[in-house]
């Protein structure tokens, strides 16, 4: 049984452990906490910006996204709910746990009055894009970032 629930600051660890073990993040994180911890307090203190983790029945934290929720003009006043951050522990992938996650999150979208999921993923990630596509995402925008540090 997962559950899925609103982060706390005691999770912070665990999060980033998530976040780490990942190809992509494995290079990025690290293991000094203060940085992360005070970026979940400033995320604490913004309306509409959510830090969600799964915890199976025995209470680890074994997934993680991040969902924040947009409003705008465009598509006649749409609010948006942006995903940032999914991840699922190593040991739990390929048992469902990304479908009841996203669950959770259509479910969280559309309760804050949500007309659609937006997300992004690194192009190195073929195997999220295969998953994301099987949920119905379509992949209709490309996006660009740019580095401000």
């Amino acid at each position: 049984m997962i559950a899925f629930r609103e982060a706390r600051r005691e999770d912070v660890p665990a999060i980033v452990a998530l976040l780490a073990d990942d190809i992509l993040g494995a290079a990025r994180e690290a293991d000094d906490m203060a940085p992360y911890l005070d970026a979940f307090d400033r995320m604490a203190g913004e309306a509409g910006n959510t830090l969600i983790v799964g915890t199976s029945a025995a209470g680890g934290v074994i997934a993680t996204y991040q969902i924040t929720y947009i409003s705008g003009l465009s598509l006649r006043a749409a609010r948006r709910a942006q995903i940032e951050s999914v991840r699922v522990a190593g040991a739990w992938r390929g048992q469902g746990i990304g479908r009841l996650m996203f669950a959770d999150a259509i479910e969280r979208a559309r309760s804050e009055g949500g007309a659609l999921i937006q997300l992004t993923m690194n192009a190195q990630r073929g195997d999220a894009n295969r998953f994301y596509e099987s949920l119905g995402f379509v992949p209709s925008h490309t996006g660009f970032k740019l580095a401000l540090s």
